[in-house]
């Protein structure tokens, strides 16, 4: 008998195969089926629908915690999506003995981070369960967006397009591990934990075509995911990634690979390659975006095939995340 295992939640291929044999089996239509991080429904003003559930561990993390999390991979699903984040609902599964003053600072960081995402909170629940039957406390939201700029999707994607990313990677994964595991890197690093929305409305133009936030599975399963879908290759260029030293001492101490690590405060964007430079330096000019950088380009190929050239100039096949980097980091 086949079981649920961790993997199945890493966003990696196990992940994908349950999405595509069992979901999509039974619930798929046309709005599932467009596999975006959010949805476009019709309507006299199309809207952008998406929802996330949030299971961190620890609570609160170096950059951030579990609230402000919450807001913002939910804000950035929208945001990638080419929609203008709007309304917010907040689901609480509150366990048995948890401190009020814990549910107090996260409740005030959720209602900081949705004013600085310029979005409101318009409905909740809140369940409480005996002590055991949860961890501490989980968060489920479904975010609304207008979207009424053009749709952004991978199916614009060609080769020759430029492969963006709006900062560094993989600091968010670091952050949680150092937490929760208790370990004291030489350059401490932060979660980049923050809501995308202000730095897309700046870059947002003529020339985008397709945007994604790298969470769970990283950069690596995230372009994969692009890559199938248009049907292209990727080459991405090794020495053109952003990584802080202190993640990039983290990985090589503990044998990770950062573009495998999860973010929460990035963006890949591909782009029209004569759009690449304008993109990029309004980019640079936004707090969240001042470590932009193109770190690779779309080209004819095995459809789905993501390759990384080395700085020797040899390359190696980049796939998915196979079973599970670190559970919990969302």
């Amino acid at each position: 008998m086949e079981r649920i295992m961790m993997a199945h939640g890493s966003g990696g291929r196990l992940s994908h195969e349950l999405i595509h044999s069992l979901f999509q089996k039974y619930l798929g239509n046309s709005f599932l089926d467009q596999m975006n991080d959010a949805t476009i429904v019709p309507g006299q003003e199309q809207l952008a629908v998406t929802t996330d559930s949030f299971v961190v561990s620890p609570l609160f993390f170096r950059g951030g915690n579990i609230g402000r999390l919450a807001v913002c991979g939910t804000v950035n699903d929208l945001a990638v999506s080419g929609a203008a984040p709007k309304f917010l609902s907040l689901a609480l599964i509150l366990e048995e003995g948890l401190p009020l003053e814990e549910l107090e600072r996260i409740i005030q960081s959720v209602a900081d981070t949705a004013k600085e995402a310029g979005i409101s909170i318009v409905c909740g629940d809140t369940k409480v369960v005996e002590r055991g039957s949860a961890d501490k406390l989980f968060i489920n939201t479904t975010g609304i967006g207008y979207s009424n700029r053009y749709f952004v999707n991978p199916q614009q994607i060609q080769p020759g397009d430029g492969i963006l990313i709006t900062g560094t990677i993989g600091d968010h994964e670091i952050a949680i591990l150092s937490d929760r595991e208790g370990l004291e890197f030489e350059t401490p690093v932060t979660s980049d934990c923050a809501p995308l929305n202000g730095l897309i409305d700046s870059f947002f133009q003529v020339g985008v075509k397709c945007m994604r936030d790298p969470t769970r599975g990283g950069v690596a399963t995230t372009l994969n995911e692009l890559a199938q879908q248009a049907g292209v290759s990727m080459l991405l260029k090794e020495e053109s990634l952003p990584i802080l030293p202190g993640v990039k001492g983290a990985c090589d101490m503990l044998g990770l690979d950062p573009l495998y690590l999860a973010n929460e405060g990035k963006a890949l964007v591909i782009v029209k390659p004569e759009a690449v430079e304008s993109v990029l330096q309004v980019m640079h000019a936004h707090p969240l975006g001042h470590r932009a950088a193109q770190i690779g380009v779309v080209q004819e190929g095995k459809p789905g095939l993501v390759l990384l050239e080395t700085p020797l100039g040899g390359k190696r096949i980049v796939g998915m995340l196979e079973g599970e980097h670190l559970p919990r980091i969302c």
